[in-house]
């Protein structure tokens, strides 16, 4: 390629960088194919990322070019097909950039601390999956949960947890949610929280607890903790099934339960850690009087 063809592409690079200075401007506007340039940039900026195709795109453009001569073809179609290309993969990087959603997803026993486009923290405990969009949060701050997190909101517009079981507005700053098979709980540690569930709200201060098992409310005492036991590795409960103490039990350690003459369906109180699963075993097994094998991965528990 001749120092003239080489000095028309750099300007052209430059231009899709926006990183003309005055001069290389006005030496950019002499280049004699300035307007069919100009004329590419606006049909990629009608661009609709929805339906966008990038092979049938690029024939679109490249069809719309006008050939002033012939030998002005043969030397710029390799180069500008180049430019037409890099403009395609561009467009590509913006769409996926902003208009995929943004997943975190946790895998047994795993705990991780998401930070949102905002500045916000979320604590993703074991087994769950968050949602957001970063394109809309300044707009919209939206995240979908299935399973359970710990927020720490920073001051901005509204802020939605929106699960399966119900949506969680934000007044304050530090609460958690929960929801998992027929289990779904919020705990306001800081702030004022609004927790929308069958079409109504209802408002949680510092200590208060929502918390619906099997469709029915189940009312519970001020919460006096700062944090959940969960960011400490540790689970606890009071007066809760069985069968979510098994649960939670399986999503720490990676095992499956059977259960023989047991009543899944009675109270718990008490609590297990996620460090060491013998210890775990006796803390769940010993309130209720069960004895425990292990067969692989399975753990079966009958009552003594």
């Amino acid at each position: 390629m001749n120092t003239e063809m080489m000095d028309r592409e750099k300007l052209i690079l430059k231009w899709l960088n926006n990183d003309l200075n005055d001069q290389e401007l006005q030496a950019f506007k002499t280049l004699e194919d300035y307007d069919d340039l100009e004329r590419l940039n606006k049909n990629l900026k009608g661009f609709k990322a929805d339906n966008y195709d990038t092979s049938s795109e690029l024939e679109k453009v490249l069809s719309s070019i006008r050939t002033k001569k012939t030998q002005v073809t043969r030397h710029w179609i390799k180069p500008f097909m180049r430019v037409a290309a890099i403009l395609a993969i561009c467009l590509s990087v913006y769409y996926y950039s902003t208009m995929v959603d943004t997943t975190y997803t946790t895998d047994v026993a795993q705990k991780t601390i998401i930070q949102l486009p905002d500045a916000s923290n979320v604590s993703l405990n074991a087994k769950s999956t968050l949602v957001f969009n970063k394109k809309d949060w300044k707009k919209e701050r939206d995240v979908t949960l299935e399973g359970e997190a710990f927020f720490k909101v920073s001051k901005g517009s509204t802020f939605n947890v929106i699960t399966e079981s119900g949506t969680v507005t934000v007044y304050g700053t530090e609460f958690n949610v929960k929801q998992r098979d027929n289990y779904f709980e919020v705990i306001c540690y800081e702030g004022l929280v609004g927790v929308t569930h069958n079409a109504y709200e209802t408002k949680l201060k510092p200590g208060d607890s929502f918390l619906i098992i099997d469709g029915k409310l189940i009312a519970k005492e001020k919460e006096n903790r700062s944090t959940p036991s969960w960011l400490n590795n540790e689970s606890q409960f009071k007066s809760i099934p069985f069968k979510a103490v098994v649960s939670e039990f399986e999503r720490q350690y990676g095992v499956d339960f059977t259960l023989l003459g047991i009543d899944s369906s009675q109270l718990f109180t008490g609590s297990f850690s996620h460090d060491n699963i013998d210890i775990a075993l006796q803390a769940i097994s010993l309130p209720l009087h069960l004895t425990y094998s292990k067969e692989n991965n399975t753990i079966i528990l009958k009552r003594e």
